[in-house]
């Protein structure tokens, strides 16, 4: 007598809700910073993290300027955080002269938002920490 050997597929679909988590938030946060850029006297922002960079700044002769002051300010902050033990940055806002910057990370998304000074920074935080 001889044995018969069933053959079997198996086919399994991995789901990863995470990454469509992540990717969903993502374009909402896009989304967000688009509608905030229309705002009046809102110059531009920059949205990074560790693989890409998204910028939309009005004057594009200004690209560079406002990157190295993003970057800047982040490494600075990041550092003051640390050396006086302050904890973790919720956002942080730069006033010059002319201009100022609203700078926050979400997640692993480091963003800097470039306004004039008379811009409430509150109505820019609530539009991209709520619905």
């Amino acid at each position: 007598m001889s044995k018969k050997k069933k053959s079997v597929q198996e086919s399994t679909t991995v789901a990863e809700p995470m990454a469509f988590e992540e990717t969903t938030f993502a374009n909402s946060f896009r989304e967000s910073l688009k509608e905030i850029v229309t705002y009046d006297g809102v110059i531009g922002y920059i949205l990074r993290n560790s693989t890409s960079a998204t910028i939309d700044i009005k004057d594009p002769t200004k690209i560079i300027d406002y990157a190295i002051l993003s970057s800047a300010a982040s490494d600075a902050s990041e550092e003051l955080l640390k050396l006086f033990n302050l904890g973790d940055n919720r956002n942080i806002v730069i006033e010059g002269n002319n201009i100022k910057m609203l700078s926050l990370t979400v997640d692993e998304n480091k963003i800097s938002i470039f306004m004039e000074k008379n811009v409430d920074c509150a109505k820019v935080l609530r539009r991209l920490h709520g619905p």
